[in-house]
């Protein structure tokens, strides 16, 4: 999800995720303070490279920095859940459509094996995994589809639902669905493109649906015990 640099200590890169795996596994809750000297101590790095890891998760909206207060895990409104995903439907309804036009045989190769590895993720119970590649099967269709424009707007999208998954589902496995994506590649293989995008549409209208966008929040979670 993030570019590793090459510098001393944990990359900027491997702390961003870890933040972000540990959001979308509900380990830190929104609204949890992260503090730049505990990071800094958790990930032997100095406060400036914890600064820039930081930058980068409010970039993707999984981070809020407030002068004078810190940081904090953002804390998505029910509004703004529904917004993502009515922004979702539609950028990826234009995902498909380029895919049923552009698709090669190499490239449905790429997504079938994709889910393969979602598979085998779910049967081994690694919720690292099947976060990671649940997102990055959306990531995968837009990548794919060759627009760097879409790419790009998913990418920022998948880490804001990540986030409000974890605010607002009300179980712990986060897995999207391989049967459901298998269910969007055939009918993307078959060149049907209206067919595709109601795929979609539904696969993410299922996943929507098992938020409760009334549930109240949980109170934040310790910030070393969710990153250790």
């Amino acid at each position: 999800m993030y570019n590793a640099d090459e510098t001393a200590g944990a990359p900027t890169a491997i702390i961003c995720e870890k933040i972000w795996l540990a959001i979308a596994e509900r380990r830190l809750r929104p609204g949890t303070r992260l503090k730049e000297e505990q990071l800094a101590e958790i990930f032997s790095v100095s406060r400036a490279r914890i600064r820039q890891a930081l930058t980068a998760l409010e970039r993707d909206g999984l981070v809020t920095i407030m002068p004078n207060r810190g940081a904090f895990v953002s804390e998505p409104s029910v509004d703004e859940a529904r917004d993502v995903f009515v922004t979702r439907r539609a950028i990826e309804q234009r995902v498909v459509e380029r895919l049923c036009e552009r698709a090669t045989v190499e490239d449905i190769e790429r997504m079938r094996s994709h889910i393969d590895e979602e598979r085998i993720a779910g049967r081994a119970g690694d919720l690292s995994a099947i976060v990671r590649l649940s997102g990055g099967f959306h990531l995968l269709l837009a990548e794919l589809s060759g627009s760097a424009f879409l790419f790009g707007i998913l990418r920022d999208l998948v880490s804001r639902t990540s986030l409000i998954t974890a605010m607002y589902r009300s179980n712990h496995l986060h897995n999207c669905g391989p049967d459901e994506h298998m269910a969007v590649v055939d009918r993307i293989a078959g060149g049907g493109g209206g067919t595709a995008v109601r795929e979609m549409a539904e696969h993410l209208h299922h996943v929507e649906a098992e938020l409760d966008l009334d549930e109240e929040k949980d109170q934040p979670r310790d910030l070393r015990a969710a990153l250790l």
